[in-house]
């Protein structure tokens, strides 16, 4: 499997792929054109890098990912948290909470979590 990274515009363009799998390739044209802009070339060789690293695949026109959304950003999540706070979940949390106070409901979820994962 490649390297799961996507920048801006590749991310949008999963969304899309995401949002309607299984996609025929010709109807993500359409789409990629409508929502993003681009022409029928632009679509493809995103389409082809995003195959290449692994994300999604194209087989016989139907576009399936082979990395969920979930998955997805549950690796960029980690990688954020180990290359900007060492690996620290707790470190992360208190920078988080120093600009935006947690709601009680937020709190709970968090707690549920915790006491989820000790188990």
């Amino acid at each position: 499997m490649g390297e799961l990274t996507m920048g801006a515009i590749e991310t949008r363009f999963a969304e899309i792929i995401w949002q309607r799998e299984p996609i025929s390739s010709t109807e993500l044209v359409k789409l990629a054109a409508q929502e993003l802009g681009w022409k029928k070339s632009t679509t493809y060789t995103v389409l082809r890098r995003l195959c290449e690293r692994g994300i999604f695949q194209n087989q016989d026109g139907t576009v399936t990912s082979r990395v969920s959304k979930q998955e997805f950003y549950a690796v960029q999540s980690e990688k954020f948290v180990e290359e900007t706070f060492s690996g620290s979940l707790p470190a992360f949390l208190a920078a988080f909470t120093t600009r935006k106070k947690l709601s009680d409901r937020e709190i709970a979820e968090l707690q549920a979590l915790i006491d989820q994962n000790r188990r």
